[in-house]
């Protein structure tokens, strides 16, 4: 997975992945907003992970809200005034096609030689073949002054470009989690952390932090390995459902279908039971 500079044939960031993922999109959203900046627009295919179906009609949340859901992809995109245009066919986007079929050609040679066999090796290999690739492929800018706008003050990248989940402290000022509740720090102010809201943010090194009025507290450090991240839907988790479940599970991708849990039925069940003897 990776993202062109339209107006210099640069590769600005780029990853490979088991699949493609809003994981993978933030790992190259990161890497862009380091070295140069945010971009004006993003221009892609239209995939689920940036924008949700529109043709479904409103949930009753969209409705009191008065706007659409976002996907964790649209939404950072929304909050750091980058414009997403989705392209209607590969053509449409033909930069990015023509930087595959390169890449398709040249990567895998490059794999070979250096004998990657893992995903991380694979990456470590993509790092190292990006800067040769851009100092044979891009080409000047026709206006020389760069469109490229800095990241808000006090913003990081890894605090924009990761999974974003609003929550409600509770009492006891934990907020609900996967694998257990997690307590929240002191505030330096000395004040209560009982029915606030706060967000939760799940990096992609798997660390977690939670943010509240500017002010951003670390809640868990990273772990040794974050695993392959995704999209959690804790919406059950809110309403009380056990947790594990969405451990084992943290949920599909966004265009993706969600099988329903197997729940097998009693030995009493109605449906168990044979039919009466009229009917057989």
């Amino acid at each position: 997975m990776g993202g062109i500079d339209d107006a210099t044939s640069r590769v600005t960031g780029a990853t490979f992945r088991a699949a493609e993922d809003a994981a993978g999109y933030f790992t190259m959203l990161a890497q862009t907003a380091h070295r140069h900046g945010l971009p004006g627009a993003l221009y892609s295919d239209r995939h689920g992970i940036f924008t949700v179906e529109q043709n479904r009609p409103p949930t009753l949340a969209e409705q009191l809200a008065g706007k659409r859901s976002l996907t964790q992809v649209g939404r950072a995109l929304d909050e750091l005034g980058v414009r997403w245009i989705g392209a209607r066919s590969p053509q449409a986007k033909g930069r990015v096609e023509r930087l595959w079929g390169t890449l398709q050609d040249r990567l895998v040679t490059e794999l070979r030689l250096a004998g990657a066999a893992t995903l991380e090796e694979a990456n470590a290999v993509l790092a190292a073949y990006l800067p040769r690739h851009n100092r044979r492929f891009a080409v000047p800018a026709d206006d020389p002054d760069p469109a490229w706008r800095p990241m808000p003050e006090g913003l990081a990248p890894e605090a924009a470009f990761c999974f974003h989940y609003p929550r409600r402290v509770a009492n006891d000022a934990t907020v609900s989690w996967p694998g257990g509740p997690l307590a929240l720090p002191r505030r330096p102010d000395g004040r209560s952390w009982a029915g606030r809201s706060v967000l939760l943010q799940e990096r992609l090194d798997g660390s977690l932090w939670v943010s509240h009025e500017a002010a951003v507290y670390p809640l868990r450090v990273a772990p040794p390995d974050p695993g392959q991240l995704r999209a959690r839907h804790l919406s059950a988790l809110a309403a009380g459902a056990p947790d594990l479940d969405l451990e084992r599970h943290p949920g599909p991708e966004p265009g993706e279908r969600r099988r329903p849990a197997h729940r097998p039925q009693p030995a009493d069940h109605p449906w168990r039971r044979p039919p009466p003897a009229s009917d057989r």
